[in-house]
């Protein structure tokens, strides 16, 4: 900063805000040569309420992770302990679940994380959010079941056949899940011969 002679550099920048930038561009509360020169390739990413399967998934690692921290043995989250989890709004996201997980592992005396040792704003459901989980239920075991058809798949190389055997189903029950999720099951194919054998089966 400052100097007279040119630096050369060699790094990425990743830029990350909760905020909608295109309006604030817009509203002239955020700079517009700033904003074109780091909107090269954007990612966004719903908040962590409306990704429900990716908050169970993210519980257990962060359970097995400060588990293994503190030297204490976690088998798993009880069920009104995932339920409380999938049912609060969690304003701030990742970093709360992460700490939420953290608190339950250190407070918990035994191998499994109960309701009760999680914080209390978990325990008393915010009445704003009463009536907000209609769907919820679904939403999660769909998440989770095209979930498990994608991992099976890539495991059969796209082999639907195989990916049933693999899951304990029939092929027709793969076929039709494969279509309501919109899967391309092609490209897990080893190469276009395995796909165009696997298309004709």
């Amino acid at each position: 900063m400052g100097g007279s002679e040119s630096v050369k550099v060699n790094v990425r920048l990743i830029c990350a805000t909760n905020r909608n930038l295109e309006q604030d561009v817009t509203a002239g509360k955020f700079r517009e040569d700033l904003y074109y020169r780091i909107n090269v390739f954007t990612i966004c990413l719903p908040p962590l309420r409306e990704r429900g399967a990716d908050i169970l998934l993210l519980a257990d690692y962060f359970a097995r992770k400060y588990a293994q921290l503190n030297k204490k043995k976690i088998e798993r989250l009880s069920t009104p302990a995932i339920d409380m989890l999938a049912s609060y709004h969690w304003p701030g996201n990742v970093r709360e679940l992460e700490n939420v997980v953290e608190r339950a592992v250190i407070v918990t005396p035994g191998p499994v994380i109960e309701g009760h040792h999680l914080p209390p704003t978990l325990q008393i459901k915010d009445l704003s959010e009463r009536g907000n989980r209609h769907g919820m239920f679904e939403s999660l075991v769909a998440a989770y079941e095209k979930e498990l058809l994608i991992d099976a798949l890539k495991d059969a190389h796209g082999n639907q056949t195989e990916a049933a055997r693999g899951l304990g189903t029939t092929k027709r029950v793969v076929q039709y899940k494969v279509k309501i999720y919109g899967i391309d099951y092609r490209r897990f194919g080893k190469n276009k011969q395995a796909k165009t054998e696997d298309a004709r089966q």
